[in-house]
């Protein structure tokens, strides 16, 4: 499979969990005005090393740092290719947030992670929680923190949102979140 071919089917495997998961579960309630916005980015890393990664993580913060929001409102880097081992994909997460702060972008761009074996810490490995932050690849998602901000003011008990995810995937049951979960990358789901 050519790697735009791979590239586009990454793509679509993307926008199915976007709009299966986080906005139709509301994982994210500033997710839905963004879907079908041409501003949001999704980039597709095809590097297959941690030197090309490092390399194409600085090329996407430089491209956000140098675009309007209204070119580029946030993006999210997808890397199908590495980072399969969570604890691997955990230490490159911590060496991006050094970038970022060596950068002096530091409060000024964000960095949400996702993985498709995200696990929270002192969480039972089955519970569906984890789903809340599991991607179907290695995804980096840049934010633009004043957009943040600005998305935070229209929102009540923004800090609630966590529990609230953990609730509803709790009550789904995990064969329920599973099962939508299988669906994101099967044909038939990803006519999006």
């Amino acid at each position: 499979m050519s790697d735009v071919m791979k590239s586009d089917q990454v793509e679509k495997h993307i926008r199915a969990w976007l709009q299966r998961f986080i906005v139709d579960l509301n994982l994210c309630p500033f997710a839905r005005p963004l879907i079908a916005d041409p501003a949001l980015r999704i980039s597709v890393c095809n590097a297959d090393n941690l030197a090309d990664l490092h390399h194409a993580f600085l090329s996407e913060l430089d491209m956000i740092q140098q675009s309007s929001d209204q070119l580029v409102a946030t993006s999210l880097m997808v890397m199908p290719c590495v980072l399969d081992n969570f604890d691997e994909y955990l230490d490159f997460l911590g060496h991006a947030e050094i970038l970022l702060e060596e950068a002096g972008l530091d409060g000024i761009i964000q960095l949400a992670s996702f993985h498709p074996k995200y696990l929270f810490a002192d969480e039972d490995p089955n519970s569906p929680s984890h789903y809340s932050n599991r991607a179907p690849y290695p995804t980096i998602h840049f934010l633009r923190e004043e957009m943040v901000s600005a998305a935070l003011e229209h929102v009540s008990n923004p800090e609630q949102i966590p529990e609230r995810n953990i609730a509803l995937l709790a009550g789904m049951g995990l064969e329920t979140v599973e099962a939508r979960w299988r669906g994101l990358t099967a044909d038939d789901h990803n006519n999006l």
